[in-house]
């Protein structure tokens, strides 16, 4: 995996050493590209396989960052605001992912709860980058070995998809 990784990583640490906030923030692109790929497919099969991963992605991207993110984050800033309303809007984004993994591409509501969940994670992304990652990134967390954690159980949550 390290070996593969040389090639494209252009930074001055080891590779794999992500800090925490480029893993996410990376995560938050490649959910952005898959939405607009949504947008633009006109099959049912090419639209429920997008969706399919688009839920993949976005749960165990909520899971790792519930599980690792938030808590250490939480502590660091001593935060009684920030993580618990980032908490709240991962888990009306897994009621809307759960709405839309029961449905299917010919649903009246498909779309639309696509278009809803596309919107409400922009919502969100934009408070988490915009708000709680420059403030972990001032803490005295080491985001590298957090970005470690973080990949280790990425690694381990896609495996068991």
């Amino acid at each position: 995996m390290a070996t593969a990784q040389k090639k494209s990583v252009s930074t001055e640490k080891a590779p794999k050493a992500q800090e925490a906030t480029a893993l996410l923030k990376a995560d938050h692109k490649a959910v952005d590209l898959l939405f607009e790929q949504y947008e633009s497919a006109k099959s049912s099969t090419k639209k429920k396989a997008i969706v399919s991963q688009i839920c993949t992605e976005l749960t165990v991207h909520a899971q790792i960052e519930e599980e690792i993110f938030y808590p250490q984050v939480k502590a660091a800033l001593k935060d009684k605001e920030l993580i618990p309303e980032a908490t709240v809007e991962h888990a009306t984004l897994k009621e809307l992912i759960a709405q839309i993994e029961e449905g299917e591409p010919d649903d009246e509501m498909y779309d639309a709860k696509v278009k809803v969940l596309s919107e409400y994670v922009k919502h969100h992304v934009k408070e988490e980058q915009n708000e709680i990652f420059p403030k972990a990134k001032a803490s005295k967390l080491d985001m590298y070995a957090l970005g470690e954690q973080l990949t280790q159980r990425k690694e381990e949550l896609l495996a068991q998809k």
